[in-house]
C-alpha cells in the first residue's frame, strides 16, 4: 500500500461484500476514502458455500474500493459469523511455580493457551478466548491481576467457537483474490466496535445486529463481553415468505418489503393496495399491504423471540445482569419501519436503532454512515487499531538505544497482543497450513 496509515476492512456477507478503505484524520476520526460494494453470490448464511462465486465477488468489491480511493490494496482485516458459530463460558486455572512474583503478562498468556487446549467437537476449532474477570487466591472480581501477587490464578472465559471448514474457506477466498488477510475479526464484535457507547457497554446492552443471511448478538455487561450467538435467519427469509406469500418472484420481494414493508401489521388499512407488474404481459397483481406486513410481522417476531431467548439464557432477568442500556438494532435489517417498536414491545426494553455516524468523519458520505454498513465500518476501524499499534510499536523501537533492544522488544510484544492480534495469529496458523 503506498500510504501505511491506510487500512481496509472487507466484509462478506450473506447479501453482500463490501470493501471499505479509510484512515484516522488529525480529529481521530474514520475517514471514507473509497467503498467497493458487489452482490454476495457464493455465500449463504454467512458460510462460503461457493467458491468460485465468492472470490469473483470479491475481487469485484475490491476493484471497485480501488478505483474510488485510488490506491492500492494488499492487506484487508475480514470479519467472521455464520451460522456455525457458537459460544461457551468456561472456567480454568493455573498455579504459579513463584507465588512471590507478581502476576504478569506471561501468566496470562498460559492461562488463556490452555483454554486453546479444550477438546471441541469434531471439525471445531476455537477462535476466541475472551477473559472476563478474573480470580486471585479465591480473591473474585478481579479484572486486571497484573501486577497483583497470588498462587492460584482463575479466570472465568468466554469461548467463541467455529467450524475449521468454514474458516478456512474464507482464507482460501481471500488468498485467491490476490489479497493477504491482516486480521480476523467476529462479525458483532465488529459492529459492536463501530455502534456502541463505552457507557453503553457498562450498563449493559444487547447488540443485534440483521444482516441477510443471519442475526448476530452481542451481550456486554461492565463493559466486558459476555455473551455471543449467531441466529440463522436474517432479511433473506423475510424475503422468501414475501415471495412464497405473495407468489411473485424474489426481485420484486425485495423492493416491496424495502419501499412498503412494516413490521407492524396495525398501521395498514385493508383498503391499500400496490400493484405488482405481471411478467412478459401478464395482468399485474394486486397485492394488500395489510397482508404484506402480517407476512413480515410473522418472520419478525419468530427472529426477536429467538434473540430475547439468548438474552434470557445470558440471565437478563438476574438483577446483577441486567441490561441497562437495553437493545441497538443495526445492520440492513434494523431499518424495516417500525422494527423498533416492534421489538420494544415483545422484549421490554428500551431499543434504538445503531448508526456508525459518531466514529467517522463529518463529510462521509450519507450511505456509508447507515446501519447497513456497521460491520464494514466496525472492520475498518480494527484494521485502524491494529495499524496505529503498529507503528507506535516501529517509533517506540526506533527511538530507543540499542543495549535496551531486548528488553523493549517483549515490552512492546506484551503490548501489542491484543486478544484480537492473539485471535488473528492462531486463526492465521491454521489458515496456512490450508
Amino acid at each position: 500500500m503506498e500510504n501505511t496509515n491506510i487500512s481496509v476492512g472487507l466484509d462478506i456477507g450473506t447479501t453482500k461484500i463490501v470493501a471499505l478503505v479509510g484512515k484516522k484524520n488529525e480529529f481521530n476520526k474514520v475517514e471514507i476514502l473509497g467503498v467497493g460494494k458487489s452482490k454476495s453470490l457464493g455465500v449463504h448464511r454467512g458460510v462460503v458455500n461457493n467458491i468460485t462465486q465468492t472470490i469473483q465477488s470479491i475481487q469485484q468489491a475490491v476493484d471497485d474500493a480501488k478505483l474510488n480511493s485510488g490506491h492500492d490494496i494488499s492487506d484487508v482485516v475480514v470479519g467472521i459469523a455464520g451460522q456455525h458459530i457458537r459460544s461457551i463460558q468456561h472456567s480454568d486455572y493455573i498455579t504459579r511455580e513463584h507465588p512471590e512474583e507478581v502476576i504478569n503478562e506471561d501468566d496470562i498468556q498460559e492461562l488463556i493457551q490452555q483454554v486453546y487446549k479444550l477438546v471441541m467437537l469434531p471439525g471445531e476449532e476455537i477462535i476466541h478466548v475472551l477473559p472476563q474477570e478474573y480470580k486471585v487466591d479465591g480473591q473474585a472480581e478481579i479484572k486486571e491481576p497484573v501486577g497483583m501477587h497470588g498462587g492460584r490464578l482463575e479466570a472465568n472465559f468466554h469461548v467463541v467457537v467455529g467450524q475449521v471448514s468454514s474458516i478456512k474457506n474464507i482464507g482460501r477466498c481471500i488468498k485467491s483474490a490476490g489479497l493477504n488477510m491482516a486480521n480476523i475479526t467476529l462479525e458483532p464484535l465488529a459492529s459492536s466496535e463501530a455502534v456502541l457507547s463505552f457507557e453503553e457497554k457498562e450498563a449493559g446492552v444487547a447488540l443485534i445486529d440483521i444482516g441477510g443471511g443471519t442475526t448476530d448478538l452481542a451481550i456486554f455487561k461492565d463493559g466486558i463481553i459476555r455473551h455471543t450467538a449467531v441466529i440463522p435467519f436474517g432479511g433473506n427469509v423475510i424475503t422468501e415468505d414475501i415471495k412464497e406469500g405473495c407468489s411473485i418472484i424474489e426481485k420484486q420481494a425485495e423492493l416491496l418489503k424495502i419501499k412498503f414493508g412494516s413490521a407492524w401489521p396495525g398501521e395498514n388499512r385493508e383498503t391499500e393496495i400496490v400493484s405488482i407488474p405481471g411478467l412478459r404481459g401478464r395482468d399485474p397483481k394486486e397485492i394488500s399491504l395489510k397482508t404484506l406486513s402480517k407476512i413480515i410481522n410473522a418472520r419478525v417476531v419468530e427472529i426477536i423471540e429467538q434473540v430475547y431467548l439468548e438474552i434470557k439464557n445470558y440471565g437478563h432477568n438476574e438483577q446483577k445482569k441486567k441490561l441497562i442500556a437495553g437493545i441497538v438494532l443495526t445492520g440492513g435489517g434494523s431499518q424495516l419501519k417500525h422494527l423498533k417498536q416492534l421489538v420494544e414491545y415483545i422484549t421490554g426494553m428500551d431499543t434504538r436503532v445503531g448508526y456508525p455516524s459518531e466514529h467517522l468523519a463529518g463529510d462521509t458520505q450519507e450511505a456509508v454512515s447507515s446501519p447497513l454498513f456497521a460491520t464494514s465500518v466496525g472492520l475498518l476501524m480494527s484494521a485502524l487499531e491494529g495499524e496505529k499499534i503498529e507503528s507506535e510499536t516501529t517509533e517506540t523501537l526506533e527511538s530507543k538505544e540499542l543495549n535496551e533492544e531486548n528488553e523493549i522488544t517483549s515490552e512492546v510484544a506484551i503490548k501489542r497482543k491484543s486478544i484480537l492480534d492473539r485471535f488473528g495469529e492462531k486463526l492465521k496458523e491454521f489458515l496456512d497450513n490450508a
